[in-house]
């Protein structure tokens, strides 16, 4: 019959219980640095924030702006701040067709804020009377102000109101049927007022294109973090319930605290790099959690079984012992999905390079607590609260 091959012969006995102390303090290191770097983050000047939250999470306008020639993230920086958009992020895109294309993030999220059209609406009224104004309708983030009156206006009087509160708009116009006396502002769309911005401290032609823009309100934007947030404890939760009807006691703890320490450290990787933390981050980590729990369980079966054939072998060298059998089916395993999401990031761009990132930091990391993390804390729980009873098997 034909050899198949083999990365690690059956003959092997490599030492891993025996050091269950050390690889426990490795990974409460990690972990403690990967949560301590979220503060870290917000001391760090070119930062500002704990992670790299995309604009899914954090709320407010992310415009891609292609420039004419190279620029310095400094004096874009700066070339917002004095055109109305103070702390701006200023994030270089790699991207070999467009080399001189920025990413910018900041708080607005469309050329009017909700304060601000407060104080349109306040205007309108002391303009017009404040029984004139009859509704004055706008919705955070949009590029629209409806306003109706209870008597006829002047559009050029309208005008004024707005250009006097500094806002720009491109028309307006009646809508509806004239005796409603409704107009609707059409708003200066928000990729030129960076424009403007831009090449009033830059120059002109300074900007060479705005192609994407891209609005979330603050409250969608804390929704879907809160929900994002949600997923991943529903996702632990469910995998303890199943934990619970699967195996026992014992193997429950070690396989929750394993998938946490994964989530965790793939998360501390963010927060190092500060790579883009959106959406897609979140449902690598899911990705992660899934793949670290099968992976936990493949060891944890075999060490089960080993518990009726092995019974003259202590707990600690009995789950040794399985962890070498399975050794070759966890590396190989581990290894396909590495290399195929590592093409992923190499060759990916965008929100594909970010998920591949997150799984090849997942899958090393889920491969290391399924030996080093849930075996180690299966070990100690027995020694703690079962050895009477595997005695008794023993015994029997």
């Amino acid at each position: 019959m034909p050899k198949f091959f083999e990365l690690i012969k059956p003959d092997h006995n490599f030492e891993f219980s025996g050091r269950m102390n050390l690889f426990l303090g490795l990974s409460a290191v990690m972990v403690a640095l990967s949560i301590l770097m979220l503060p870290i983050n917000l001391l760090i000047p070119s930062r500002h924030h704990m992670l790299n939250f995309s604009i899914e999470f954090r709320g407010g306008s992310e415009v891609q702006v292609d420039f004419a020639g190279p620029q310095e993230p400094g004096r874009i920086r700066d070339a917002l701040k004095k055109g109305g958009f103070a702390d701006a992020d200023v994030v270089k895109i790699r991207d070999a067709l467009n080399p001189n294309s920025y990413l910018l993030r900041f708080g607005a999220v469309s050329p009017v804020s909700e304060e601000k059209a407060k104080q349109l609406e306040q205007a309108l009224r002391n303009k017009f009377g404040a029984d004139g104004l009859r509704k004055f309708d706008f919705s955070e983030g949009g590029d629209k102000i409806y306003v109706r009156f209870n008597k006829t206006v002047d559009p050029g009087d309208l005008i004024a109101v707005f250009k006097a509160e500094g806002v720009q708009n491109n028309t307006v116009q009646r809508f509806g049927r004239p005796e409603d006396n409704t107009f609707e502002v059409i708003l200066v769309g928000l990729d030129i007022e960076i424009k403007h911005a831009l090449e009033a401290e830059l120059g002109a032609g300074t900007v060479a294109q705005v192609p994407a823009v891209g609005s979330v309100g603050a409250k969608a934007g804390a929704e879907l973090r809160d929900n994002g947030i949600k997923s991943l404890l529903f996702a632990i939760v469910c995998i303890m319930i199943y934990i619970a009807i699967r195996f026992d006691f014992r193997y429950g703890p070690g396989t929750v605290i394993a998938l946490l320490h994964d989530a965790i450290l793939v998360m501390g990787t963010f927060a190092v790099t500060y790579r883009e933390f959106s959406l897609t981050t979140v449902a690598a980590i899911l990705t992660v959690i899934g793949y670290s729990m099968n992976d936990t369980i493949v060891v944890f079966d075999r060490i089960r079984e080993n518990v009726t054939k092995l019974r003259d072998k202590k707990f600690d060298r009995l789950v040794n012992i399985s962890i070498n059998e399975t050794l070759s089916r966890t590396i190989l395993t581990s290894a396909t999905v590495f290399f195929v999401t590592l093409a992923m990031n190499v060759l990916g761009t965008g929100v594909i390079r970010d998920f591949a990132f997150a799984m090849n930091v997942g899958v090393i990391v889920g491969t290391y607590s399924s030996i080093f993390v849930a075996a180690p804390i299966l070990i100690w729980l027995n020694e703690r609260y079962f050895k009477n009873s595997m005695k008794s098997v023993r015994a029997a």
